[in-house]
């Protein structure tokens, strides 16, 4: 995938991903935005290689969400 097709599925995941941890989390939508795009998971989301993209955001908010409670990174085996 192209550099632009592949930031702008970024742009598409990255508000639900958001929205999700707001409602889960109790926080505003910076508070939400900072702590996505400080985690692991936003590290190997924005990594295209990893393939984590084509995840959805329910599924990668699962991903963040075990990060952030237990530090461990652990990937559906579809990713």
């Amino acid at each position: 995938m192209d550099n632009k097709k592949f930031e702008s599925m970024l742009i598409l995941i990255v508000p639900d991903i958001v929205k999700l941890i707001v409602e889960n989390y109790s926080v505003d939508e910076l508070t939400a935005s900072d702590m996505l795009y400080s985690s692991k998971t936003y590290e190997k989301l924005e990594d295209e290689d990893t393939k984590l993209w084509h995840l959805s955001p329910l599924t990668l908010f699962n991903i963040f969400d075990e990060e952030h409670k237990t530090g461990n990174l652990i990937f559906p085996e579809e990713a």
